[in-house]
């Protein structure tokens, strides 16, 4: 008889952003005609880069003619892509890898996912509150979280919170855990640490022997100097951290897939029975090399375009699209009265509910009467609770009506 994993089943009926479409489907099917916009899924909206287009299309030419055809590259990925990642993201802050620490992959959500299988299932953790789902979902997936109890918490989980009192800094924990998710600029309340902040994390890892888990996706729409693009910066982080980075927001790669993790060699876990301590690198690697068959050629010539002078300027440009959507939002749902945060140096706005309503009913109240879609920050962790995020990657004049029909209406 086969068993089913049975922490699968501990794990809610469905994914967030799929209980968010059935309700916008429900309320389409009720209110036909109804013009409503999206400001909920973090999606992008413009176009892939020119010079990432042209690109693709210099490879597919490539893929039609035996002498230039590509078939399994490295698992890896291709040495053209992580030559340009090094030169360009790491070299000009004075961060030093090995090409052999990059390992391409078809999104960091897959990457973040599972990264948890090179590490023992009873790993104590931590996460910063509220937080992507990801990282809490893929550990009760493999029973790290344990149960969920009457508050919303895992029970092996251990939750920072980061919430409007602690001004989004979260505290270090008061005892010591093995991993600890760490995501700036942050993915939900777009709030980021300083780099004298991100170094007391460092050091809390280095002191506790705990591996960190950096995700930094957004990191392309940092605009403030003293905010850290990579963990790396911070002495001492090659010995304690994964860092985590993605094309999809950076370059609008959702429909495409293409991000990378950065494994040191620096970086070693222990074994329960021996003192040996074993690269991690060499097991992400090993992993990799069974379980994944590599990004596509076509893909990664479009992300090594990204790296060149046109590329560069036409990615900027469309950053800076969507960070004249953050301001517009900001100051707009400010002007309306409300509380608002982040949207400085990440694409999202976090903001407060008025008068204590909880989140799914400002989410309601934002559909039903406005016919805007957000997405209810209870649905990110406890500290979620009265709270909703919007997000920047809408088009201009979606921003704007959208902002419009909040002042008219509050």
């Amino acid at each position: 008889m086969a068993l089913v994993n049975e922490h699968f089943l501990k794990l809610p009926g469905s994914y967030l952003f799929s209980d968010i479409a059935k309700k916008v489907n429900t309320f389409k099917v009720t209110h036909p005609g109804t013009n409503l916009i999206r400001l909920g899924i973090g999606d992008v909206t413009r176009p892939l880069a020119p010079a990432c287009i042209e690109a693709m299309h210099r490879a597919v030419d490539e893929m039609s003619h035996a002498e230039t055809f590509h078939g399994y590259g490295p698992e890896q990925g291709y040495d053209f892509l992580i030559e340009a990642i090094l030169k360009n993201d790491f070299t000009p802050r004075g961060i030093a890898l090995s090409p052999s620490e990059i390992f391409i992959n078809d999104g960091a959500k897959s990457d973040t996912g599972y990264i948890g299988e090179i590490l023992r299932w009873d790993n104590s953790m931590g996460v910063t509150d509220p937080i992507y789902p990801v990282y809490i979902d893929s550990n009760v997936m493999c029973g790290r979280a344990g149960d969920l109890g009457p508050d919303g918490k895992w029970s092996d989980v251990t939750y920072l919170p980061c919430t409007a009192e602690n001004n989004f800094i979260p505290q270090l924990p008061d005892r010591r855990v093995d991993l600890i998710y760490l995501c700036y600029p942050n993915n939900p309340t777009g709030t980021t640490l300083t780099k004298s902040e991100l170094k007391k994390w460092v050091y809390y890892a280095l002191a506790n022997d705990t591996v960190i888990l950096f995700d930094a996706a957004y990191e392309a729409y940092i605009r403030e100097d003293n905010v850290p693009h990579s963990i790396y910066e911070i002495k001492g982080a090659k010995r304690c951290a994964i860092e985590f980075r993605s094309f999809s927001k950076t370059a609008g790669f959702t429909g495409v897939r293409c991000g990378y993790t950065v494994v040191p060699k620096e970086l070693t876990a222990a074994t329960l029975d021996s003192d040996e301590r074993v690269p991690l690198n060499r097991l992400w690697n090993r992993r990799q090399c069974t379980k994944f068959n590599g990004t596509s050629y076509i893909t990664q010539r479009g992300a090594e375009a990204i790296y060149t002078p046109e590329g560069k300027a036409q990615v900027k440009a469309t950053i800076d699209y969507y960070m004249e959507n953050a301001r517009i939002m900001r100051e707009g749902l400010s002007a309306a009265g409300f509380k608002v945060y982040g949207g400085v140096n990440a694409p999202y706005i976090w903001m407060k509910t008025p008068d204590g309503i909880d989140s799914w009913r400002f989410f309601d109240q934002l559909l039903y009467e406005v016919n805007v879609v957000g997405t209810p920050g209870v649905e990110f962790g406890p500290s979620g609770e009265g709270y909703l995020r919007l997000t920047a990657f809408g088009q201009r004049k979606d921003c704007e009506a959208a902002m419009a029909r909040i002042e008219k209406w509050a």
